[in-house]
């Protein structure tokens, strides 16, 4: 039989929320973030939701805690995205070709 640990939900499950700024037209870019997550953290996660805002803002919260923010950070690359999540969702799983 197939070992299907790598698909199982994990005992925890998390959201993540990504807050982007409509006056800046970053929804585009909020969603396939989104899609990059929610592919790689497709057992971990039992949300991911996409929240509208204004003046600039982008920030990434995973369980209410802020993660990235564009202010601070400027705009993220996905593997760092990935990299926090993990950190906080996962800590145990690798992401591949992403780590190196």
């Amino acid at each position: 039989m197939a070992d299907v640990t790598d698909t199982e939900p994990s005992d925890t499950l998390h959201r993540v929320q990504i807050e982007y700024c409509t006056q800046c037209r970053w929804l585009p870019r909020a969603a396939w973030l989104a899609q990059e997550l929610l592919t790689t953290f497709e057992t971990e996660l039992t949300e991911l939701a996409l929240k509208p805002g204004t003046g600039g803002v982008f920030v990434v919260r995973v369980d209410d805690e802020i993660v990235w923010d564009r202010r601070e950070q400027g705009f993220p690359e996905p593997t760092a995205v990935k990299r926090l999540v993990r950190d906080r969702v996962a800590p145990e799983k690798s992401l591949g070709h992403s780590e190196k």
